[in-house]
Formats: structure tokens, C-alpha cells, sequence
């Protein structure tokens, strides 16, 4: 994950610069409270609320490690019965972030080695968007619901069986199955 990009946004909530902490001994650590954040999570999943949270990010001996949590409201359709609802999600951050500048020299750091590792931007800057935006599409849920026993729509008319008693009149028999009404089940012991 290459933040090589444009070097600003017009939204900086999740962009941290993180140059003095760097030249920094292992070990020390800044603590960055998130709020009011919104981000693009893609075309099938939006925000209901924007992301709030506690991220730390400490210093390690090869760059800086994010931990904390954040959370946001998605806004989803049940699964069941197609409504609007606001599934609440929390996302827990763990990751590693490698320098793509060497702090004392400002040289490329080669990152051959670790090609998919997450990387801060040319100006020591941590982007924690791509990481929250990952967090928050991953803890997505499969089929959200408005609650938990809901019974969803009607399979003849697609009407809401919550909203009252949903009755049908039996549908048609096809002719040629006319026949078999007359048959009764047998709740007797098998033979044969």
C-alpha cells in the first residue's frame, strides 16, 4: 500500500504527520483522537455518521505502529425487509506503517521485501484513511437487519409480513396434479 500520491488532500482529518516522532528512540508513542471524519468507502457502502475513535502510533525500530479503535454508523437496507437502517460498526486498527523516506538522509527507503506494506507519504506524513476505509469494509455486515426478528417481505406479494396478519388465498393447482388431492397421507409405520 503505496502513499506515493498527491501530497495533500482537501480533507486532512486522517493525514498525520508523524517526522518528529520518527527521530524519536523505539518505544515513544503519540496518541491521535479521530473525530468528524468522513471518508469514500466505495459505491456500494456509505457512512451514516462519520468516524470517530483513538488511534496510537508508536515508534518502532523500522517505523511506526498504528493501534486503537475507531467507529462509525453505515448506512445499510435489511436484509429482509429492504428498509433503511443504521448498523452501528467498530473497527479495531493494528498495523505497521514503513517509511518510504529515510528520516536523517531523505533517500528512498527500498522496500523490495515488503512490497504491500502500508507506507507513509514522501513528506513523513501517516494516511490512516486507507486503513480505516479497509476496517470499516471488512467489519460490513453480511446481511445486516432493522432487528434481529424480523420477518421480512411476503414471497406471493412482497408485502411487509411485520405489518400485520398477511394472508393469500390458496393459488391455483395445476391440472394435471388435480389428481393427487385426493391422496392422504399414511402416518403409519413404513412397509415394504
Amino acid at each position: 500500500m503505496s502513499s506515493r500520491g498527491p501530497a495533500r488532500r482537501s480533507d486532512d482529518t486522517l493525514l498525520e504527520n508523524v517526522a518528529r516522532l520518527l527521530t524519536e528512540p523505539a518505544g515513544s508513542f503519540r496518541m491521535v483522537a479521530i473525530a468528524g471524519a468522513t471518508l469514500d468507502l466505495g459505491e456500494d457502502l456509505a457512512l451514516a455518521s462519520p468516524v470517530s475513535g483513538t488511534v496510537r502510533i508508536a515508534r518502532t525500530n523500522r517505523g511506526v505502529l498504528v493501534t486503537g479503535s475507531v467507529s462509525a454508523t453505515l448506512a445499510e437496507t435489511c436484509s429482509r425487509c429492504l428498509r433503511p437502517v443504521a448498523v452501528p460498526v467498530a473497527v479495531e486498527l493494528e498495523e505497521e506503517v514503513l517509511p518510504s523516506l529515510d528520516i536523517a538522509t531523505g533517500l528512498p527507503v527500498r522496500g523490495d521485501d515488503e512490497p504491500d506494506a502500508a507506507r507513509l507519504t514522501d513528506h513523513h506524513e501517516l494516511d490512516l484513511e486507507p486503513l480505516v476505509r479497509e476496517g470499516i469494509q471488512l467489519a460490513e455486515p453480511i446481511a445486516p437487519l432493522c432487528r434481529p426478528d424480523c420477518p421480512g417481505l411476503c414471497v406471493v406479494c412482497g408485502g411487509e409480513l411485520a405489518g400485520g396478519p398477511h394472508d393469500h388465498p390458496d393459488a391455483p393447482i395445476d391440472p394435471r396434479l388435480e389428481a393427487l388431492r385426493a391422496f392422504r397421507r399414511d402416518d403409519g409405520p413404513e412397509t415394504g
